[in-house]
């Protein structure tokens, strides 16, 4: 009788499983600190083996496909372990790249002394690099990011690699460089998105993409209208202060609605033959009332405008009215506008300025966010209520508390001193 002939490779696998069967039961309590740490660091090394060696099986499984009609060797592996289709897709990838061009990285793993996490790094890495880098310099690039790898874990080794250059090639680098990023930025421009849907809840979700430049603009922008005064970490707040702050995340939301509100429209494009408006319309008894509500009309273009459609408190209103670029039109019984905002519904520079140089801070009690972050409050007397917008009736809030100077749930108290004590109605 013939003696079957095992393949080297089914026989090695054949080994490990019985290899690791015969340690399944055994207990690691009793192994040395060193041990532990030996063994440790031989199993990542024996599993980057393991890896390479079913990348390189792998990429030459084509034919596995054709026994269950799977769109490639990636899917027939997904299918077959239960694993991911996106790790079974991107190991393929990998596979055909160290088949292919990648043999440094393919020895490396074949030594233990790169895992399948830095290669999957180094891959991406070299083939980032520009069609019109010779194949020397990629090599070389290939060759030190290897050596790297040594030190250096995934997360290190793409910020290496994104600089490759500049280390193998430096007489290239600016240049190379220069081409990719017009090259990113070109793609970025042709794929800048920006979504608005509504939810139903009385919220928008907006979800954009956009530019790295764009997004960093963004992000700038933001930060200058979050509070300074808070740790973005905690978000917490004095001890003195009976309104609980907001977490950082949450507080970009709220610093992004601030953004919108000091846009000032006549800056804006011509938009239906006059200047980009946003109107809030409003009866004038319920420009007064605690609970009331407004229409606000604007472009109307946001889909699934007819769940909840744009309504706001009176309250809102009355605090838009103080610092927003939003024009509030105050309806008479028969419908038609009384007022169309006042001239001088706005504070002006100078007037900021001096409200400053008085208040320094925020009027709340025991809040201390610098005035020049501040927004101008008609505290005094109201400009719902026929308020002038004059130095005698400002105030500087931050924004935190001037969305609660005009929140029904909170009462007021001015002290000696001027400032606002604030307590939640019960």
């Amino acid at each position: 009788m013939t003696e079957q002939v095992v393949h080297p490779i089914v026989a090695a696998a054949t080994d490990v499983r019985s290899t690791l069967k015969s340690v399944a039961d055994a207990n690691p309590t009793f192994m040395t600190t060193a041990d532990k740490a030996a063994v440790l660091t031989e199993l990542v090394r024996a599993e980057a083996q393991l890896a390479e060696l079913r990348l390189r099986i792998l990429a030459d499984a084509g034919e596995l496909v054709h026994e269950t009609a799977a769109k490639d060797a990636a899917g027939w592996l997904a299918k077959e372990t239960r694993t991911r289709f996106a790790d079974a897709r991107a190991d393929l990838a990998l596979a055909g790249a160290l088949d292919r061009d990648r043999a440094l990285v393919a020895q490396a793993m074949r030594d233990g002394s790169v895992t399948l996490a830095q290669a999957h790094v180094i891959h991406r890495a070299v083939d980032a690099l520009p069609s019109s880098v010779d194949a020397e310099t990629v090599e070389r690039a290939e060759a030190h990011l290897v050596a790297q790898a040594a030190e250096f874990g995934p997360k290190e080794l793409g910020r290496i690699g994104r600089r490759i250059l500049d280390v193998v090639a430096p007489e290239i680098a600016e240049a190379v460089e220069a081409a990719r990023l017009a090259d990113l930025e070109a793609d970025a421009a042709d794929r800048i998105r920006l979504t608005l849907r509504r939810l139903g809840d009385g919220t928008t979700r907006i979800s954009g993409r956009v530019p790295d430049a764009l997004g960093t603009r963004f992000a700038t922008y933001l930060e200058a209208y979050s509070n300074p005064r808070v740790e973005r970490t905690t978000g917490e707040a004095p001890a003195s202060d009976p309104v609980a702050r907001a977490p950082y995340a949450k507080r970009l939301g709220q610093a992004f609605a601030q953004l919108l509100e000091a846009i000032d429209p006549r800056r804006l494009p011509v938009h239906g033959g006059d200047a980009t408006t946003v109107i809030v319309t409003i009866p004038l008894a319920s420009l007064k009332a605690d609970l009331a509500a407004a229409d606000l009309v604007g472009a109307g273009l946001v889909p699934g405008d007819d769940l909840t459609g744009d309504r706001l408190t009176a309250s809102e209103v009355r605090r838009l009215a103080c610092t927003a670029a939003i024009l509030p039109a105050v309806l008479g019984g028969d419908g038609l506008p009384l007022d169309l905002g006042r001239s001088r519904r706005l504070f002006g520079p100078a007037q900021r300025k001096a409200l400053v140089i008085r208040d320094r801070t925020c009027r709340a009690e025991g809040c201390d966010v610098p005035g020049a972050w501040r927004e101008a409050h008609h505290g005094r007397d109201p400009w719902a209520e026929g308020g002038r917008t004059d130095l005698a009736d400002g105030e500087l809030l931050c924004t935190h508390h001037h969305h609660r100077a005009h929140d029904a749930r909170f009462r007021l108290d001015r002290l000696a001193n001027g400032d606002l004590r604030f307590h939640r109605r019960r």
